[in-house]
Order: C-alpha cells, then structure tokens, then sequence
C-alpha cells in the first residue's frame, strides 16, 4: 500500500512488505479527535481495497514530559470545549462507527502497548485483533468518574473480551491495570519485557498470517466476529459458506497444489484478495 498520503498526516504509517506499522505520535499524549478519526477511516478503505497489505501493528514510541510512555492518553476533549451536547452525542457516534470498522479491516491487526492506555485507550485496543502489553504499560477506563460511560465499545464490547465481571470492574471504577492483570483477565494475550522484545513478537505473528491466503484470512476473521450471538445452526452455516468462498475462489485448489512449499514454510502464490460477503 503507497503510503505516501500519510505522510502529513496524524497517522504515522510505514510499510514494511505485506506489514503496515502504526505508530501512534500526536498532539500532547496521542489523545484522539476528529483528525484521527478522518484519518481511521481512510486508512479502513485503503486496507479494503488493497490486499497486499496482510498485517497491521499498531503501536506507540510516545512520552510524555515526565517520560511516562503514552499507548493512547484517551480522547480529545478539548475539541469539545465549545460544543453542544448534540454535537458531542452525534461525535461519540462516530467514533464508535469509526472503531467498529477498524475491528473489521481484513487484515491481522496487532496492538503492541507500551504505555498509558486509559479510556479511548482501551477501547482502542478492541480493534486488535492480538494484544501485546510491555512492562509498564497501564490499562483503565476512567469515564464514569467524569459523567459519561466508555462510549467507543468498552460498554458494549469489552464484556466479551474479559467477560462480565471484570468489564463492570473496570468500567464502574475506573481502577487502572497493569500488564499482568490485563493478561490474566484477557484484555492482552501476551506480555513483553520491553517495547523491542513486544514489536518483534508482533513481526513474528504477521509474518505468519502474511503467508496465507488472504481471501481466506479475511472470510475468517469476517465470520468468527459475525459469529458471536448467533445460534450453533447459523454459526455452522455461515462457516460452511466461508469456506465454500474459499474454494470457489480457487484459495483450496492453491493451497493444495502448493501444500509441499506450504508445509516447507515457503507459502504460495496467493492472488489478490477476494472480499467475503455473507450476505450476498
């Protein structure tokens, strides 16, 4: 993916073969606004409509004055200043619209946290479809004690990641986590003892997922989201039809003319990606 675009942009993109790295640098503490938000759904259509792209890591060198590290310091609050409440409900819409499509990029998306991750932090990371938390990093939603509740998915998302308890733990007060914590209640899957040690487990991942086919990378993230809620019928049902796109598309038919290379780590020639729409 050209990511030349970007390059002026609030979004520090840089490609890295089949890989496309994030790194989050902006305003005082990473906070996220409305640019951010333009340049996230920019970023969505690109990595729709070009599938050389297989992987995304996500990630932040960001310190604050005192040298804290920053993941995502939270929204930007201040843009809201002169704003009507309207505007502000109308705004928080968006940035869960704007989230709701990231979680649904067909690439693998890896979050690798090395800092403050606190509110729009959080809810960021649900994006991911992996979590990596570095030593030091800090986790919380702090919204209820300013009179609003998490508003980009850690209300409506974030049970499913670390089941009901602890979302209520979390979101009704405000209690920060560290990296361990996040691990045990699955918030994060990994740890790492520094932000290196995090990118190069990260590397590692989307050099995995970069090999696959990934028409059949993407049907398969699009229906084990498409997944939850639904009754075990329909679940099988949309299983059985990813997989009969798979092989419409031809991905079986390489995947079993390749299978020696495939076994031997090579991978395949994998065409361009063929999006999955299983409604249609």
């Amino acid at each position: 993916m050209d990511v030349s675009g970007y390059d002026h942009l609030h979004l520090s993109l840089e490609a890295e073969g089949r890989l496309l790295v994030l790194t989050l640098d902006h305003g005082k503490a990473n906070e996220m606004g409305s640019a951010q938000l333009r340049e996230f759904e920019q970023l969505v259509k690109d990595l729709e409509a070009d599938s050389t792209v297989r992987a995304l890591i996500s990630t932040s060198n960001r310190r604050s004055r005192r040298g804290t590290p920053i993941f995502i310091a939270g929204a930007n609050v201040t843009e809201r200043t002169s704003w009507d409440d309207d505007q502000v409900k109308h705004h928080v819409r968006w940035q869960r619209q704007v989230l709701g499509q990231l979680r649904r990029a067909p690439v693998f998306h890896v979050a690798v946290v090395g800092g403050v991750a606190l509110g729009w932090g959080t809810e960021y990371m649900l994006t991911c479809d992996y979590r990596i938390a570095v030593e030091g990093a800090a986790f919380g939603l702090p919204e209820t004690g300013l009179g609003i509740l998490p508003g980009a998915g850690g209300t409506s998302e974030l049970w499913a990641e670390v089941g009901l308890a602890h979302a209520l733990r979390l979101g009704m007060t405000g209690e920060r986590i560290g990296p361990a914590e996040a691990c045990r209640i699955g918030l994060v899957q990994e740890q790492a003892e520094d932000l290196e040690q995090g990118m190069a487990r990260a590397r590692q991942l989307a050099a995995l997922a970069a090999k696959a086919s990934p028409t059949a990378v993407s049907a398969f993230k699009r229906t084990v989201l498409d997944a939850v809620g639904l009754d075990a019928e329909h679940r099988t049902e949309a299983e059985a039809r990813a997989y009969e796109h798979c092989v419409e598309t031809g991905q079986a038919a390489i995947g079993r003319e390749h299978f020696a290379a495939i076994r031997k780590g090579q991978g395949a020639p994998w065409p361009q990606r063929v999006p999955w729409h299983p409604n249609k």
